[in-house]
């Protein structure tokens, strides 16, 4: 979106005009009203001037686009004039995601750049746990008398070796399943084009019937065609189960990304390992809305489920001092879908008891849960220290009725808790 508007830099020379066209009129003084067309002259120029088109293009390179949490990047951009005219005030304003913070360099620069002129600026910030995107850059340009100001939006172009995000993943330490599900069966077939593993009985040849699951040897000794059946494989189907409701939005320090986003990082983490191990996956999303998709094992499947973790990103953090909850703990909307036997995954910073009940009623059920905590608390405000106390709390009441919990310091990798029933790794 582009903006064109006056600054009214200009404004002290018309009254300076108008000053002395009055005052030489009055006092009869023709050296005072000739004094006149000075101002009426520059207050006159920038309506003479039209405003610049801002026809510039944009690339941004990083110097690691997968860094680890707390690494410095430095972010490289460059702004190129592309149009035919000189703009002689350029400013720029990169498009610093939000939960990163820049700790040297300045993401702001000015340039005066002639026609097919560049110039390049450089910052550093510090990598956060999750996926980071690169917004446009702000483009300012004034004309060359400074009367008017353009305004608009540049994306870095795909021409160029373009970094839009930064990716920093969790580092998940030994990852895998809960062997409770794994010891009875789910409701889901296994995609193993129904043929199992386990013997089960031996039938007549029917017509269609695979070619490879014909007993030869039998056909060879007697000449009847015979089918071998097999028991049809079953496992538990995985819900990523996401809190990312607007009381759990919060962080320890405003420039500090926020417990969603921590949890958002984590359950692409985990989407990603079970996607290479063609787990059938779903996922219940509680924010603003109630977001389910049932479990699947397709490219699709994984694609819409990360497409749904992403879009809560990116809001702003609230400052933990608080124990606001949300109206309500009414999470019957994801029992009435959760049907079998299910592993659960419990995405939530416990802030306040939304995350615990929600794994203590998953787990009635008869679900293997697993709840992963990322720790955003502090103890710099008394109420601060009170939401950790209590938080420190429901992880060990969790702990203590077999929820297996992650506790987890996003400064650390993330050690997932296998032990079958409760504490750390």
């Amino acid at each position: 979106m582009t903006s064109v508007e006056r600054t009214h830099r200009w404004r002290t020379a018309f009254g300076f005009a108008l000053f002395t066209t009055t005052a030489g009129l009055y006092l009869r003084s023709p050296a005072v009203f000739l004094a006149s067309i000075l101002g009426v002259a520059y207050a006159g120029y920038p309506l003479f001037v039209s405003p610049p088109p801002v026809d510039v293009a944009l690339s941004r390179t990083v110097t690691d686009a997968t860094p680890n949490h707390g690494d410095n990047v430095t972010v490289t951009v460059t702004i190129t004039n592309t149009g035919q005219r000189l703009l002689p005030d350029l400013r720029i304003i990169d498009g610093v995601p939000a939960l990163l913070t820049v700790v040297d360099g300045t993401p702001r620069h000015t340039a005066t750049l002639r026609p097919g002129a560049s110039t390049t600026f450089r910052y550093t910030v510090a990598a956060k746990h999750g996926s980071h995107r690169f917004t446009p850059a702000t483009v300012i340009a004034h004309d060359i008398s400074g009367g008017t100001r353009v305004e608009t939006e540049v994306a870095a172009g795909k021409q160029t070796t373009v970094r839009e995000k930064l990716d920093c993943s969790v580092d998940l330490r030994e990852f895998r399943l809960r062997q409770e599900a794994r010891q009875y069966s789910g409701q889901t077939p296994a995609d193993a084009s129904g043929t199992g593993l386990e013997f089960q009985q031996m039938r007549a040849y029917q017509r269609g019937d695979p070619v490879n699951r014909i007993d030869w040897k039998r056909y060879a000794r007697t000449g009847d065609l015979t089918t071998v059946e097999f028991r049809e494989e079953q496992r538990t189907a995985v819900v990523l189960c996401l809190d990312a409701r607007p009381e759990a939005v919060r962080a320890a320090a405003g420039t500090d990304p926020h417990a969603v986003a921590y949890c958002v990082a984590a359950a692409q983490k985990v989407l990603a390992a079970l996607e290479q191990q063609h787990e059938q996956v779903g996922v219940a999303i509680f924010g603003t809305d109630f977001d389910w998709r049932a479990p699947r094992a397709s490219q699709q499947q994984y694609a819409h489920i990360d497409q749904l973790l992403r879009a809560h990103e990116y809001e702003q953090p609230t400052p933990v001092d608080d124990t606001t909850t949300s109206a309500g703990l009414d999470i019957q909307q994801l029992l009435g879908q959760t049907q079998g036997a299910l592993e659960v995954i419990v995405f939530s910073p416990l802030l306040d008891a939304f995350g615990e009940t929600a794994a203590q009623q998953l787990a009635a059920r008869g679900h293997a849960v697993t709840v992963i905590s990322p720790d955003v608390t502090t103890d710099r405000t008394v109420g601060a220290e009170f939401v950790r106390v209590e938080r420190a709390n429901r992880v060990q009441v969790l702990r203590k009725q077999g929820v297996p919990v992650a506790d987890w310091s996003p400064e650390d990798p993330l050690v997932w808790p296998v032990r079958a029933h409760g504490g750390r790794a």
